[in-house]
């Protein structure tokens, strides 16, 4: 009677997880060598959960070949010692072996094969929302936590049923915050409701009209989650001695403006990025001012690691047209670049 009807869950689980389950509806205690390998479902079950109750599934083959499960990846190992790794999000049918493809990016210990990363405002509807960011191939979605609920108000709404962490590494945003405190305060809270999750994207804004960055209360909230273990990537000036600070300080990405947020305006100072870029010993995203796809092929020919957009995507009059566009030419961009 607790299980909403009509809920849905895209967790993996496996058959041995119902030892540990029913024995969390009973309120039993198995022993330690008892179901080491069995997960309890039931936050899944109930909607309460935020992140994966398994880290990773493992599967056997008839045949003995053995395949790794971990949110949209599976990586199958071969009798014959190849190796095979398919996305199950963009190709649920493995049609597309990825294995031999080396050309990904890491940041903060993950490892990346998109280097689009998009946000999920100004959509009309969750689902709109998720049909754009399937189209666009990412694996990193950014949320505004002082916007956008993903569980901090029960009874609204939640992003996290429409783009599950099963499935998408969900970058928490400071979008909105003016001072480095609220910043700090907000990816706290965001930490509470994601289980500890520790990556997240940090901006503090300067002007409430062209939302230009404060690079003096950046810095300050940069030190700040650091010293409290975040791993912040961080939306910056094209300032290259602010974004060397930043890297200094201890981000895990620098993320510096094209132009202004929301505008459309493209990359304004390439001679600044390839600075930045040139100079950096952490991945670098061009993000704020992208407006259609040349500027993100330009981003990426310049070096870039990747690209962050929102309203480029949500606000064009196809918006899953659009993404798969954006798609295709940070694509073309890294390919260029290679």
């Amino acid at each position: 009677l607790r299980i909403k009807a009509g809920s849905t869950c895209d967790d993996t689980i496996c058959l041995n997880d119902l030892m540990a389950t029913c024995a969390e509806i009973i309120g039993a205690k198995l022993p330690d060598d008892a179901g080491e390998d069995s997960f309890s479902i039931l936050p899944d079950l109930l909607g309460t959960s935020n992140r994966p109750v398994r880290e990773a599934t493992i599967h056997q083959a008839p045949n003995g070949d053995l395949a790794i499960r971990q949110g949209e990846w599976k990586l199958i190992f071969l009798k014959n010692n190849k190796r095979e790794l398919y996305n199950l999000r963009t190709d649920i049918g493995e049609s597309n072996d990825v294995a031999e493809s080396n050309d990904t990016w890491t940041v903060a210990g993950r490892t990346f094969r998109s280097r689009l990363i998009v946000g999920t405002g100004k959509y009309k509807d969750f689902a709109e929302t998720r049909a754009a960011i399937e189209a666009s191939g990412a694996s990193i979605v950014t949320v505004a936590i002082r916007r956008t609920n993903i569980g901090q108000n029960p009874n609204e709404p939640n992003l996290l049923d429409v783009l599950p962490p099963s499935k998408f590494t969900i970058l928490p945003n400071t979008a909105g915050c003016f001072d480095a405190d609220n910043a700090v305060r907000t990816l706290r809270l965001a930490r509470e409701l994601l289980d500890g999750h520790d990556l997240v994207k940090l901006e503090v804004l300067g002007d409430q009209k062209t939302l230009f960055p404060n690079m003096a209360q950046t810095l300050k909230a940069a030190q700040t989650l650091v010293k409290d273990g975040f791993k912040v990537m961080v939306y910056c000036s094209d300032d290259p001695i602010a974004a060397k600070q930043l890297e200094e300080i201890g981000c895990c990405a620098v993320m510096p403006l094209a132009s202004l947020i929301g505008s459309g305006m493209g990359i304004l100072n390439p001679w600044n990025l390839q600075i930045i870029i040139d100079q950096a010993k952490v991945p670098i995203i061009v993000e704020a001012g992208v407006g259609t796809a040349s500027d993100a092929a330009i981003a990426m020919e310049l070096g870039c690691h990747g690209v962050l957009m929102n309203t480029a995507i949500a606000a064009a009059k196809n918006p899953v047209l659009m993404a798969s566009a954006m798609k295709k030419a940070v694509e073309a961009g890294r390919e260029a670049f290679l």
